[in-house]
């Protein structure tokens, strides 16, 4: 007894010591990595996210919307025939403005369903966008163009030293968000996922109520869920003039971190697609299983969309922290054409088009000015996504719009061939145009003042 007790109180000794010589190196290095504490603070509330089960939404009028199409055989008779092979899902919002000019949804459903699994490709991007604004914010950085350097502290992972498409050659979370609104860049998606980490970001949007959704994969980079667990350090820049002056640590650097959650839902379905996959030109005859890829649900998509063009009405819970100066950059780039951008500028092929599947999905014409489109689309694995914000100031209708089709025939995945152009553009075209068409003969009781979005039909360089 009396050696065990000797045994004890050298441990303890030894752990007191050891945790004041640990408490001293922290001090020392308080002035060049966040603490916990800071780290945490990027978020409001942090909820655990573990293995929830989908949540259903509520049930929307189904009727209209195959009425609709049925009005049109010669366009979607093919889709609607097999609506199940081609995996399509709609949510289409009505918006009517009362005295005051605060809008109202009526939504209507078309196989709306958030247990069936679809591949959200780059729609993930602007959630994750989205956080990473709030979490600039919730650092209290003095502006969302601060200069970023990206460092690397594993193999698989790599650094950034700027960003030569910027007015100044430096990268930050402004210019990262700016790349994916105009043309869906994967990389500035996953230089965002990094900033923000995968564990915050679910958890953020978990605690705001959005519930259907995980965020956990880099984009078209070939990594492995294990190697996307971790977060690049990174660390923000001094600057004088806009110019970065120094590469030392401050306070706000962020370490490498990594992500504990293993994001499973209890009754996602269909989590195994198709019958083979390219691999290195050769094929692997088995299905492609999407357990470990990003999910959301479409439902969900359309509700950050919404909440975000009309925070006004947004549950104070499902709103986003984002300032004024925040909403006017994201309504500016989201419905801004790759040709107006000065910084990136991007060449002739990135057409109006080019990510507005709706109406214009299939045509590399100049849209009309008195038409603007704030959305975000998603393309691969013959899965095309497009959620979206539909304006007409001319015409004074409005409505969103979000909508999944999967056109892959064979079954084979990365082989490259995929009926985008033969089914699905034209699908996403034509369903654009059927709302659109249908809005201008609703009867409404207020026209709306639609002059919050008509100034973005000039859109501005912003930073």
């Amino acid at each position: 007894m009396i050696i065990a007790l000797v045994i004890l109180t050298f441990l303890a000794s030894h752990a007191s010591i050891h945790a004041q010589s640990k408490q001293a190196a922290n001090k020392k290095n308080k002035a060049t990595l966040n603490t916990a504490a800071m780290i945490k603070s990027s978020l409001a509330t942090v909820v655990k996210f573990s293995n929830p089960p989908i949540e259903m939404p509520p049930k929307y009028d189904s009727t209209l919307l195959p009425s609709l199409m049925k009005s049109k055989p010669e366009q979607f008779d093919s889709v609607l025939s097999n609506p199940a092979q081609y995996r399509v899902q709609i949510l289409y919002t009505q918006i009517d403005r009362d005295k005051s000019n605060r809008p109202r949804y009526t939504s209507y459903s078309y196989r709306l369903d958030p247990t069936e699994y679809f591949y959200p490709a780059s729609t993930v991007k602007f959630p994750t966008a989205l956080m990473a604004l709030e979490k600039m914010n919730a650092m209290k950085l003095p502006n969302k163009s601060i200069p970023l350097r990206i460092d690397s502290a594993r193999a698989d992972q790599t650094p950034v030293r700027g960003d030569t498409t910027s007015s100044n050659g430096t990268a930050s979370v402004a210019h990262y968000v700016k790349k994916i609104l105009l043309v869906s860049d994967n990389d500035a998606h996953n230089r965002l996922l990094e900033f923000v980490s995968p564990d915050e970001l679910n958890n953020g949007l978990y605690a705001k109520g959005y519930r259907n959704v995980k965020i956990n994969r880099r984009l078209s980079v070939g990594s492995s869920p294990e190697q996307d667990q971790f977060s690049n350090p990174m660390q923000f820049l001094e600057t004088k003039g806009g110019t970065p002056t120094s590469a030392q640590p401050s306070a706000e650097r962020l370490p490498l971190r990594q992500a504990k959650n293993t994001y499973l839902f209890e009754n996602l379905r269909d989590l195994k697609q198709g019958k083979g996959v390219m691999r290195k030109d050769s094929l692997v005859n088995e299905p492609l299983n999407f357990t470990p890829s990003n999910y959301i649900a479409l439902e969900t998509l359309q509700k950050i969309l919404r909440n975000v063009i009309f925070p006004e009405v947004a549950p104070a819970k499902e709103r986003f922290n984002l300032t004024p100066s925040d909403y006017d950059f994201l309504y500016n780039y989201m419905g801004m054409f790759p040709r107006e951008s000065t910084f990136p500028k991007y060449d002739t092929s990135y057409h109006d088009g080019y990510v507005k599947f709706f109406m214009f999905g299939t045509s590399n014409d100049t849209i009309p000015r008195n038409i603007r489109i704030f959305n975000k689309v998603g393309n691969a694995y013959g899965y095309l996504i497009d959620n979206a914000y539909v304006v007409d100031f001319n015409k004074n209708i409005e409505f969103f719009v979000s909508a999944i089709i999967y056109v892959n025939a064979d079954g084979i995945f990365n082989d490259d061939k995929y009926e985008y152009d033969e089914i699905g553009f034209p699908f996403f075209t034509n369903l654009g145009k059927l709302l659109y068409d249908y809005e201008l003969t609703r009867k409404r009781a207020n026209t709306p003042d639609l002059s919050k979005f008509s100034t973005y039909q000039m859109p501005k360089f912003l930073e």
